[in-house]
């Protein structure tokens, strides 16, 4: 049985204290992602913001909030180069360093407080995607970082010509931006559109990660493709109902991929062919 706990806060301007105590407060029924940090510690992103697993104590940091002091909404879990633990969110972005959280909101500086994802590259900073495009957290000041326009996404009920996607540090160092302008990468000072190299046709593209043969995975509302080396392949052929494109993916420890079509339909793919799973009614 897990041990719920909830967090006391004692509070200093943006700075909060994390003190346990035992309840009866439920996790979230909608879990929107899930991160294992460096100590083996598994973090639960929800509708009713954070929550950690450290062995048999799931602990809620409720002292991640709004700027009037709401509630939020977690949307991506990254670790710091120092091991601290940043968190976007429906309203700004926050760090847990230790025992201390804390917040920070447009008005400190951050582009927009809608924000969708939040990666870290190898020197520490921290990258912020948004529905107002990408911005760089250095530890003390955040600035803005340029990228192409890209054109609003009419399908969904949130959108932007600006909308970051996806932000990820692959194994090489190398940074990738998935927009609705499309797939970008960032090295040496030099962003590259790799969308039109991958001959990706539509604007609409997420990363769905990266696996341990250094293959990236990239999603798209015209497929599912793989990256390797320079190499593009499409996984996905023109008899799979696209629709509003592939969403969740994932590989299980046989190396099999699992992805989500059009909201509805399950695939799975072994690396030599696809596979509808359907359901069997009696």
């Amino acid at each position: 049985m897990i041990l719920q706990n909830t967090l006391l806060i004692r509070q200093t301007a943006q700075n909060s204290t994390l003190e346990y105590r035992q309840s009866k407060e439920q996790i979230s029924q909608v879990v929107r992602m899930m991160f294992q940090d460096s100590k083996g510690n598994i973090w639960f992103g929800a509708e009713n913001g954070a929550w950690r697993l450290t062995g048999h104590s799931l602990i809620h940091i409720d002292s991640i909030k709004s700027e009037s002091g709401k509630g939020v909404t977690i949307k991506d879990i990254t670790e710091g180069k120092d091991g601290t633990i940043w968190l976007g969110h429906t309203d700004g972005i926050s760090c847990i360093k230790g025992e201390t959280v804390t917040n920070y909101y447009q008005s400190d500086g951050l582009i927009s407080n809608a924000v969708w994802c939040i990666s870290s590259d190898a020197e520490g900073k921290i990258w912020i995607g948004t529905i107002e495009g990408a911005c760089i957290f250095d530890g003390k000041t955040f600035s803005n970082f340029e990228l192409p326009l890209g054109i609003k996404d009419s399908t969904v009920g949130i959108s932007s010509a600006k909308m970051i996607n996806k932000i990820l540090l692959d194994r090489k160092g190398k940074l990738w931006i998935a927009s609705n302008a499309g797939l970008f990468s960032y090295s040496n000072n030099t962003l590259t559109n790799v969308s039109k190299k991958m001959r990706i046709k539509t604007n609409f593209v997420s990363i769905g990660f990266e696996d341990k043969a250094e293959v990236l995975w990239i999603t798209s509302k015209e497929g599912l493709y793989t990256l390797n080396d320079g190499v593009t392949k499409k996984i996905t052929d023109s008899n799979i109902e696209i629709g509003k494109g592939i969403g969740s993916i994932a590989k299980d420890k046989d190396g099999k991929i699992w992805f989500v079509v059009n909201q509805h339909y399950l695939y799975t793919y072994d690396a030599k062919k696809l596979q509808n799973l359907k359901i069997r009614r009696k």
